[in-house]
């Protein structure tokens, strides 16, 4: 029979068939000599299929090749070996797989949850009429943990939200300077929007961060400028509630 037929019988590829001619694995019983047609006989199915099966089972091409000269035995208890080495390889790196899961989730989630409660310490410690020095220390260093913990696991608009949150620790204690920088960092990664996490209410924000730390360092043109553009910003807001919130941001800059 023709190459084709005895591909679709034993469930070899033509391919495979010619590659098995090449390495003498199985000859067909006659190639035409003007054509190259391989054809094969009926009685080579079972040593064809045999192949199959062997392959199957992921044994070597040279390892079917002593099985077929009647070594197989040997072939099949040393696959079985091969095979118990690579399940035991297998097992080995799929814990080691978990394990970095479990490692990175765990992370993951210590890295959230402390950026949650130190943004929230501080915003506590920003409320406060009064603060001890030790606490504004504290607001300091609870607003920028924060928003390392953020930087590890968060979108940029929780980065965005950490910036904005050090500009105005620093404004409430004067520091200009840092003030500044902070602000300026918040409208940048805001701007940006480049994983589109943001809200509308992040550019308003960022508008008042700015205000607000130009007013603090006695820049009254430039917090104005930023405020009349927040303003702009929240009353375009669509919920009312936001809009209230920075309503009331607005009204504590007098520029």
């Amino acid at each position: 029979m023709q190459i084709g037929r005895f591909a679709r019988l034993t469930g070899l590829t033509v391919k495979a068939l010619r590659h098995y001619d090449d390495i003498g694995l199985l000859r067909p019983a006659g190639v035409d000599p003007a054509s190259g047609y391989r054809s094969y006989e009926p009685e080579q199915a079972e040593r064809a299929e045999t192949i199959r099966m062997l392959r199957q089972l992921e044994v070597p091409l040279d390892e079917i090749a002593r099985f077929l000269d009647a070594d197989g035995d040997r072939v099949l208890h040393d696959q079985q070996r091969r095979t118990a080495e690579r399940q035991s390889q297998l097992t080995w790196i799929r814990q080691r797989l978990q394990s970095l899961i479990d490692e990175k989730e765990s992370t993951m989630i210590d890295h959230r949850t402390l950026g949650v409660d130190l943004f929230n310490k501080a915003w506590t410690l920003m409320e406060k009429p009064t603060r001890t020095p030790e606490e504004d220390d504290e607001m300091i260093h609870c607003a920028h943990a924060s928003g390392y913990h953020w930087q590890q696991v968060g979108t940029r608009a929780n980065r965005a939200r950490s910036e904005w949150q050090c500009s105005r620790v620093h404004a409430i204690l004067g520091q200009s300077e840092q003030a500044l920088y902070h602000a300026r960092r918040c409208h940048e990664i805001t701007t940006a929007n480049d994983d589109g996490s943001m809200e509308d209410w992040d550019l308003a924000g960022a508008y008042e961060a700015l205000a607000r730390a130009h007013l603090t360092a006695g820049h009254r043109e430039e917090a104005a400028h930023w405020a009349q553009l927040g303003r702009e910003t929240t009353a375009a807001l669509a919920d009312e509630d936001e809009r209230k919130v920075f309503e009331a941001d607005f009204a504590t800059i007098d520029a």
